[in-house]
């Protein structure tokens, strides 16, 4: 409670209170009715945004009127798209309190199944899991897919993932030959999605509609999409623009009208989170990345997304960032960071080798100038990549440091 002065009250389940703020909640609750009181009704819980891009902020949104045996419309939704039951085992490698692992596991306990918590992700103890308690249902982020693809054949091989019927991903677009590669490890069963803690839309696809659409992240379900360019006018088929949502649930940040009012349109009609994206002649949408890390190199126009995943799928790679860095004639470059893989000397021929294993699949200004290495980067424990810590060192600096 030092830590959290303003805190004015702490219930605790199970253990004694202070008399003062922290107070045992069967005490505290004994004075109250045991039976329903008229007005009950199910609420719903204030989420924050990762922060990613910046101060997470709290999302409001207008409380619901569900009596609490009945569950909310989307809550119902997505157990139906995720295909869970009664009987289910669902294992989470993430905390609970991210908006995504919190939803799995709240509707795991809703139907009737097993949920099994990790403490924290660890690639050979997830597939450890799988096997033990033969897990039905999971839910995990592209990074995650890398590191268990990154475990050697042996060592994936050891374990039994056949239980498996269901794995869910989201978060971040993940690198088309991650993917793959992961349903060709696990079968059909990945079911990818694209939302905002905001709820502003959803979009959807199976293992079969990506496959025929490598690199979509689906098809709108929810909300009404349109992809608009700076001047909000809308972009031809498989042009990329800012991704605004038609808002499918409305919403406002806690206490900040200012952010608020910026991630409205003009017309206050429509939501955005900044992500950039397409859709093709078929409706199925692209994420190229998000606005706040577009990088401007000369007056072009540069998607840092697409060069993260490449270099993520090299073999002495375990993480990679990428972003622009000040540049005095172009305005910004292209830098990466990486961080090698157990082993791996970061040195400079190495970094010559990755700037060369980018050019060969992609065009030379989308490709770092220089690459930096850590030994571990920025990500949160959820799995997101914590960019913003690393560009902005050397925003700072008003400088790239060159290898």
């Amino acid at each position: 409670m030092a830590q959290c002065p303003r805190v004015k009250c702490c219930l605790v389940a199970d253990g004694p209170g202070d008399g003062a703020r922290v107070v045992n909640l069967d005490a505290a609750a004994g004075g109250f009715p045991d039976t329903p009181i008229p007005d009950e009704a199910l609420g719903t819980a204030m989420l924050y945004s990762s922060g990613t891009t910046g101060r997470p902020k709290g999302i409001l949104r207008p409380l619901p009127e569900n009596p609490p045996a009945q569950a909310l419309p989307i809550i119902d939704y997505f157990a139906g798209l995720w295909r869970f039951r009664e009987d289910m085992i669902y294992l989470s490698p993430a905390p609970l309190y991210h908006a995504a692992p919190l939803l799995g596991v709240a509707l795991t306990i809703r139907v009737g199944g097993t949920a099994i918590i990790m403490e924290h992700f660890d690639p050979e103890q997830f597939l450890a899991l799988v096997e033990r308690h033969r897990v039905t249902h999971t839910q995990l982020v592209p990074t995650m897919f890398s590191r268990l693809l990154k475990l050697s054949d042996e060592v994936r091989r050891r374990y039994d993932v056949s239980s498996l019927e269901i794995a869910i991903h989201a978060a971040a677009p993940c690198p088309v030959p991650v993917k793959e590669r992961m349903i060709e490890w696990w079968g059909p069963i990945i079911l990818e999605y694209y939302a905002a803690t905001e709820g502003h839309g959803l979009t959807a696809c199976d293992s079969a509609e990506w496959l025929a659409h490598r690199g979509t992240v689906g098809r709108v379900l929810l909300g009404q999409l349109h992809v608009l360019d700076e001047d909000m006018q809308p972009v031809p088929s498989g042009a990329p623009g800012t991704l605004w949502f038609k808002t499918a649930s409305p919403f406002e940040y806690f206490k900040d009208p200012v952010t608020t009012y910026e991630a409205r349109s003009p017309d206050r009609t429509m939501s955005t989170v900044g992500d950039v994206g397409y859709v093709d002649e078929e409706g199925y949408v692209y994420l190229t990345d998000r606005r706040t890390f577009m990088i401007i190199s000369g007056g072009v126009n540069i998607y840092p997304q697409e060069c993260e995943n490449l270099l993520i799928t090299h073999p002495e790679v375990a993480d990679a960032a990428v972003f622009g860095v000040p540049n005095a004639d172009l305005g910004e470059e292209v830098k990466a960071v990486v961080q090698p893989m157990p082993g791996i000397r970061p040195t400079a021929d190495f970094a010559e080798e990755l700037i060369a294993f980018c050019r060969q699949y992609l065009a030379h200004i989308k490709c770092p100038r220089s690459i930096d290495f850590e030994e571990e980067l920025p990500r949160l424990p959820t799995g997101k990549l914590y960019k913003r810590l690393l560009r902005d060192r050397y925003w700072g600096e008003r400088t790239s440091r060159i290898v």
